[in-house]
């Protein structure tokens, strides 16, 4: 099956901290992947990079074949160097990856339709055509009466779901959720997890980072551990979560549980 996303010997440091070190991954179309690790370990970084909102120092990241934020360049030398690609070209890239934050990232100022339906706009679809799949997308993630809400007027858990609907506003080939439950009650984490998993039975590629390991073992095709920076053990839940072979991740496991 061909990789949606595929990461190869990704490198990222802040300064002499080195965030992510050398990870490689390769996740097939519409597989559902939970990246789990301590704090620290790069799970947002990685993520961050696959959108190229973190431009990686080494290494690239392609979705659907295509590299994400750079370009390959022949040098007078014969050797190939990456390079990086203008703004308006990574934005293109951008439309076509989901990305759904921590603490969602609603404009407070426009309704939850507003927020669901300005990207599409920006990007050149009609606003009647956006307004109508932004109430289909609405009434997905159970929020159908709530178009009109502004966000001080939702819970947590609504303003996530609605995050959830703006991310598959653009037809996405692959959404990436950056840890989507860790800002909510507990009490508002079932609902959340709940379109999460809607989406995974959809055949939406997904590569959620979380701390929700009883989610990961239930949605999950693949699993991927990461301790500073490095990935550390990855494949099916089953292997991961209920049968790990590193010390380290049973160590993980045995906190988080």
């Amino acid at each position: 099956m061909t990789a949606a996303v595929s990461v190869q010997s990704a490198v990222k440091a802040f300064g002499d901290h080195v965030v992510v070190d050398g990870v490689d991954l390769d996740l097939p179309a519409g597989s559902v992947t939970a990246v789990l690790g301590p704090s620290g370990s790069g799970k947002s970084t990685l993520l961050r990079a696959i959108n190229h909102l973190e431009p990686l120092d080494r290494g690239v990241v392609t979705i659907g074949g295509e590299p994400v934020g750079v370009r390959v360049r022949r040098g007078r030398d014969g050797r190939e160097r990456l390079e990086e690609l203008p703004e308006r070209i990574i934005l293109r890239q951008r439309s076509r990856i989901g990305f759904v934050f921590q603490h969602f990232n609603l404009f407070p100022h426009l309704t939850a339709l507003e927020n669901v339906v300005e990207g599409p706009v920006a990007a050149g679809v009609p606003a009647d055509a956006a307004r109508a799949r932004g109430r289909q997308l609405l009434d997905r993630v159970g929020l159908g009466d709530r178009a009109d809400s502004r966000p001080r007027q939702l819970s947590g858990g609504q303003q996530q779901r609605v995050a959830i609907a703006r991310a598959l506003a653009l037809a996405p080939s692959v959404v990436l959720l950056d840890e989507p439950t860790s800002a909510l009650d507990p009490e508002l984490v079932g609902e959340v997890l709940s379109v999460i998993a809607d989406l995974a039975r959809s055949g939406t590629t997904l590569v959620v980072v979380t701390h929700e390991v009883a989610f990961a073992r239930e949605v999950a095709d693949h699993v991927v551990f990461l301790d500073r920076g490095r990935v550390v053990e990855q494949g099916p839940p089953s292997q991961v979560i209920d049968a790990p072979a590193h010390p380290r991740t049973r160590d993980f496991l045995a906190r988080v549980r």
